[in-house]
């Protein structure tokens, strides 16, 4: 692998050079600033850059990151901070790792491997979606259909996953005969599709289709690929006045453009549009390059450009929008946010690539993780589930990785761990970030080396097991405060899952609520539930801190309580807010002394399970009030030494 390092103190340089070359990296050379560092990159490209972020220049190592991912060269952070304002301005830009100095070897070389393994994850990602599409558009010209819009809906389905649109068009790249010829698709929800034909663009637009025509006369031409965000696309519209149109008629803050050139020397252009304003970045201009041949094919098979009508190959049924699988069912929402991890679902699912989900407690997460190995190849295989904060310190390893027979007292037999029980599966770690440092020590090797060692054992065993992570925590604050390594967060962080908040996708909420209703109806046996709209009302206006999970307990609370078919009221508790004010000294001192962590938690969660009247699972229960997985607390009580019957 050729490595570029970026450091201007040469000491530190020469150090890192002599690590790496004696590990069998080619060094292709040391810069000292930004300059430097392009005029290296332009002589030989690396695959990996070793950047520091503080450099002795008037730019900085974070704005030549910027420079690399537009190149689609992989990049590692050098710094003597690993502070919290230093991830959070570097983690923008997507390094593959953070080197921390003063460095070690094995630090360096750990972080390099990981930084080998995300780059060729990455790039597999990317032509696996790739392929997927080719392949697709070779079917759809191999079946012909009647119509020029269903086999361009099937297209955007096909690239939907890999280039995320709410609204796409494509056709000539200037207007063909003053004929405004373009065909546009717009996505209403998960798996609904509605075509925009030129006159009903016309409109929606309140320009005639002569005018439209005009408009894509006066506008730019692109020769290559590109994407505008947020305020770069408001720049490019002032000088392509179309594009202008589009983005006012449907409310989009962000394009990629993909200019392509038929047979014929005729341009044709595909236009991806985002009502979001930072959709698109070069990883999806990568994807699109790879597209084009086949895209300028899609497009000639489909359009016969004498008269520019829809090319006729034979008489078919219609091709209509796929529709989600029945995996989707659980995942109830058709939100921007929900419509984007159903994406990034079909997306990852497909590869082996080990998945990070981000999101609160109650989001969803372990939906997202079954819903990957059900799309997966896997789907035949164990989908095996450990919740990290569940586990006792002291059996950790061996609930993880197993143990042989006299391992320890109490050992009496062999006993096969989660991650052989997952083996050509998938293993679901959740709640990753309470997992000990001793344990995230061997994950890393079982993510690094593909092999585990049962406690008491003697020789490795090779698993092969897919790895997805989840937390309801900031990962990145907890590498800052040194409780989870930093190597295993970049082992991780390969594809992350962000599972919005209830809150942030309320428009989601009457679905998910008729989907709690229906399904408790069914539960309890009962033939008929309605809801009053005054109290939807009341649903739609809380805040939900305990998110769906919270949504779903509440609902399930209320048919409980409903003697008869329509839900008139719901209890919906109120943020927690002590009764009594006390001075910082009473509430952190006994006797003088200063209560330990441990004390100061465990009188806090006393004083919810005196409110909650004992009860931990449950609407209402204490669990929801601390917004904590049920298990967890659970755990945390045994720990305490808390006795539930006091309460």
């Amino acid at each position: 692998m050729k490595v570029l390092i970026v450091e201007d103190q040469f000491i530190e340089a020469y150090d890192l050079q002599l690590i790496l070359e004696k590990a069998g990296y080619l060094v292709t050379g040391i810069a000292h600033s930004v300059l430097q560092a392009e005029e290296a990159i332009a002589r030989e490209r690396p695959d990996i850059v070793c950047l520091d972020i503080f450099l002795d220049d008037k730019e900085t190592g974070i704005d030549l990151a910027k420079r690399l991912k537009e190149k689609h060269i992989g990049f590692i952070y050098i710094s003597a901070n690993s502070g919290k304002s230093i991830l959070d301005e570097v983690k923008i830009t997507q390094p593959y790792g953070f080197i921390i100095k003063p460095f070690r070897d094995q630090d360096v070389l750990t972080t390099l491997e990981i930084a080998s393994y995300r780059h060729s994850h990455n790039e597999a990602i990317l032509q696996h979606g790739a392929d997927a599409v080719k392949q697709k558009i070779a079917e759809i010209i191999a079946a012909g259909t009647t119509k020029w819009e269903d086999a361009l809906l099937q297209l955007g389905c096909a690239l939907q996953t890999h280039i995320p649109f709410d609204y796409m068009d494509a056709g000539h790249a200037t207007a063909v005969n003053s004929t405004y010829d373009v065909t546009g698709i717009f996505r209403r929800n998960v798996s609904d599709y509605t075509i925009i034909d030129a006159k009903r663009f016309a409109e929606i637009s309140i320009f005639s289709l002569n005018e439209l025509a005009d408009l894509k006369e006066q506008s730019a031409m692109l020769q290559e690929p590109a994407y505008y965000n947020d305020n770069a696309l408001i720049a490019f519209c002032a000088q392509s006045h179309i594009h202008k149109v589009i983005m006012q008629s449907f409310g989009l803050k962000s394009a990629l453009m993909l200019p392509v050139t038929l047979p014929n020397g005729k341009h044709y252009a595909f236009t991806f549009y985002s009502k979001q304003p930072d959709s698109y970045t070069q990883a999806h201009l990568v994807i699109a390059g790879q597209l084009k041949e086949a895209l300028a094919g899609f497009a000639d098979a489909r359009y016969t450009v004498t008269n520019h009508k829809p090319t006729t190959l034979r008489k078919m049924t219609p091709l209509v929008a796929p529709s989600y699988p029945k995996l989707f069912e659980e995942m109830v929402g058709n939100s921007k946010k929900m419509l984007s991890v159903f994406d990034y679902i079909k997306r990852v699912a497909p590869c082996d690539t080990s998945v990070l989900i981000l999101g609160e407690s109650g989001t969803g997460k372990e939906k997202v993780a079954h819903s990957i190995h059900k799309l997966s190849t896997r789907i035949d295989k164990p989908f095996v589930v450990v919740n990290c904060g569940a586990i006792p310190d002291n059996l950790a390893e061996s609930i993880l990785f197993g143990h042989e027979k006299g391992a320890f007292t109490g050992a009496i037999d062999r006993k096969i761990g989660k991650f052989e029980m997952a083996s050509n599966g998938t293993i679901f770690l959740d709640e990753i970030a309470e997992m000990p440092l001793s344990l995230q020590v061997k994950l890393l090797r079982v993510l690094q080396e593909n092999e585990i060692e049962r406690v008491g054992g003697h020789s490795p065993i090779k698993i092969n097991a897919r790895i997805i992570a989840a937390t309801n925590k900031n990962l990145e604050a907890e590498v800052a405060a040194g409780r989870f390594r930093m190597d295993l967060y970049y082992r991780l962080h390969v594809f992350p899952i962000t599972t919005p908040p209830l809150r942030e996708r309320k428009e989601d909420i009457p679905d998910l609520t008729y989907h709690f209703v229906e399904m408790y109806r069914k539960k309890i046996g009962r033939k008929e539930i309605t809801l009053a709209d005054s109290v939807l009302e009341q649903i739609m206006a809380y805040d939900w801190p305990g998110n769906i999970r919270q949504l779903e307990h509440v609902i399930e609370r209320s048919i409980l309580l409903t003697e008869g078919t329509h839900i008139k009221e719901v209890y919906l508790p109120k943020p927690y807010k002590p009764e009594v004010a006390e001075s910082a000294d009473q509430k952190f001192e006994t006797n003088g002394l200063v209560k330990t962590i441990y004390e100061n938690e465990r009188d806090y969660i006393c004083f919810i399970l005196k409110k909650c009247k004992g009860k931990v699972y449950g609407a209402g229960g204490a669990a929801e009030l601390l917004d904590l997985p049920p298990s967890t607390l659970n755990s945390k009580i045994k720990k305490l030494g808390i006795k539930i019957k006091a309460f």
